[in-house]
């Protein structure tokens, strides 16, 4: 059974803002950028623990993967057969401190 990959709106702006900045100077490089987010993402839908496990959230479900410059942390739900996109992070940025969602 394939897992459904959630995108609350935080990271939906997240993903917008993204694109947004790298427009600024090159849009069809933004399109590129978005789309292999989106793509690997996607790939959770069959394999949702690709990505390493993130110590620093403390949750075991909360995981990391890269693409490019940016990480993106996401938790896995085994019990509902989901993946929530939690963050959409550069990675020049400052570690971060992941948001909170009610169970």
């Amino acid at each position: 059974m394939a897992f459904e990959v959630v995108w609350p709106q935080a990271t939906l702006n997240q993903l917008r803002e993204i694109h947004d900045y790298i427009a600024l100077d090159n849009s069809s490089a933004a399109d590129r950028v978005v789309d292999s987010i989106i793509a690997r993402t996607e790939q959770f839908r069959g394999t949702p623990f690709i990505g390493s496990r993130y110590p620093e959230a403390h949750d075991p479900r909360v995981r990391q993967t890269v693409v490019g410059r940016y990480r993106i942390f996401y938790r896995v739900y085994e019990d509902h057969q989901e993946v929530r996109i939690l963050c959409v992070w550069h990675g020049s940025r400052r570690e971060l401190k992941l948001p909170v969602y009610d169970e």
